[in-house]
């Protein structure tokens, strides 16, 4: 077997919703952008192979997969804390956004790249603004991305065309590695007739909608009284769900929504961040009732000024245990699952369940290399738990995406540090102004 990249000497995760295992001591294989063979170590001839790489017993895992972002907020990191959500929403962000140009997203979307490929995040689906810029960030760091240009029914159904047309201009660029996906912002923020023309339109070019839904029990509320219908009714009744859907959150669903969402034809998962809804106090899903009904989940960063990281472990870690805290029951969502919910989970929220999210031949080479020698592992009794409970962003050494790797021993191979800082530094100061801007929109939910 002539391999492009072969990996020596690695253990490999290997995770079913009930069992977390791990292979040790394996090579893994990859021809072009994906996996050819996983075995044990030295039965594959390296002879012929373009690159080896070393692995000297790093776990071998899959990429995490980062099921809703706002990359380039990382731009107001630290500029909003200890606010409850609508001042976060209408003093803060929305506030700090009329600010935004399209250049800082390009160099927004590129620190947030760093960032996520340094904690072992190769794919995301983020949902921002000035996508064409966005998406050029992401061919030049090699990940993986489904991008969405962010929508407000405010701004007029005439956006709705031209976010059309660049999820049509981008949609496969970078070898496939980007897709695209249409982005009305919530209900909340889009009227019925705006979100009837987002289906209708996502279902005329093949695409699918990434949209904020139920993001809370008040706005739930909020909903049926001004509207008479929950957020997940209103997408329902509207088409909504007739097409692919990412649903950011969904905390406030009810009974009646889930019901919804486990019977719908379409793929429908809900992007699950618990980082943001601890620091927001808005509350958490019951994730065993969802999964239960067969209802996807994913995990997701949200964006840096409500999570002030994109760091998964930090999401995995949370989300076991705010699940036993949710259920009083500290049995709930074990670490077989959590890994599940990290890997293959995760895929199916981001539409590519049979190509991503875990070591096998022939799936996609989205690889990460995680050392768990450090103390905070010792003594290692046990690789699945630590992976969940232990692990942090900088035991991941190398990162590997479509069979190319782009971070070997932390060190970065497509992007360059000190350029992305150099270029945001100078345009902070402008950024940061708040107290005399106006508001991009008025949250009211």
């Amino acid at each position: 077997m002539v391999s492009d990249l072969l990996i020596l000497n690695c253990d490999v995760l290997q995770v079913q919703d009930e069992r977390a295992s791990i292979l040790a001591d394996h090579d893994i294989a990859i021809g072009g952008n994906r996996i050819r063979a996983i075995e044990p170590s030295g039965a594959i001839d390296p002879s012929g192979t373009k690159t080896v790489l070393e692995a000297d017993g790093q776990l071998a895992m899959p990429g995490f997969i980062n099921s809703h972002a706002h990359v380039a907020m990382v731009l107001w990191r630290g500029l909003g804390e200890d606010v409850n959500l609508e001042s976060w929403f209408n003093d803060y962000i929305w506030r700090l956004e009329a600010n935004l140009e399209p250049e800082d997203v390009y160099w927004g979307m590129q620190l947030g790249l760093l960032e996520m490929i340094e904690a072992g995040i190769t794919s995301v689906s983020d949902h921002y603004w000035h996508m064409d810029y966005a998406a050029r960030a992401v061919e030049k760091a090699g990940t993986r991305a489904l991008l969405s240009q962010a929508m407000f029914g405010a701004n007029g159904l005439a956006q709705i065309e031209e976010t059309a047309a660049f999820a049509q201009r981008w949609d496969g660029a970078a070898g496939g590695k980007i897709r695209t996906i249409l982005g009305p912002h919530a209900p909340y923020t889009c009227d019925d007739e705006f979100l009837r023309a987002s289906a209708k339109k996502a279902l005329a070019i093949g695409s699918g909608i990434h949209i904020h839904a139920a993001e809370t029990r008040e706005q739930t509320q909020a909903s049926l009284r001004q509207r008479g219908q929950t957020p997940i009714e209103i997408l329902h009744s509207c088409g909504i769900f007739e097409a692919p859907t990412i649903l950011a959150h969904a905390l406030g669903a009810t009974p009646g929504d889930l019901e919804i969402l486990a019977d719908l034809t379409a793929p429908v998962g809900i992007a699950h961040c618990p980082k943001t809804y601890a620091k927001l106090a808005m509350g958490f899903n019951n994730l065993v009732e969802l999964r239960a009904m067969g209802i996807a989940v994913g995990l997701g960063t949200d964006g840096a000024v409500s999570n002030n990281t994109l760091d998964l472990w930090e999401a995995m870690r949370l989300t076991a245990m705010g699940q036993k805290q949710v259920t009083g029951d500290a049995e709930n969502l074990t670490i077989p699952q959590a890994l599940t919910i990290a890997s293959k989970e995760s895929a199916r929220v981001f539409g590519q369940a049979e190509e991503l999210g875990d070591l096998s031949p022939g799936k996609l080479a989205d690889i990460i290399l995680v050392d768990l020698s450090g103390t905070h592992h010792f003594p290692l009794n046990s690789a699945p738990a630590s992976l969940v409970y232990n692990a942090r962003a900088s035991d991941v050494r190398t990162v590997i995406c479509d069979g190319q790797i782009i971070m070997r021993e932390r060190e970065h191979l497509t992007l360059d540090k000190d350029e992305i800082m150099a270029n945001i530094s100078p345009r902070m100061d402008r950024l940061r102004r708040r107290e005399d801007a106006d508001k991009i929109q008025t949250y009211n939910a």
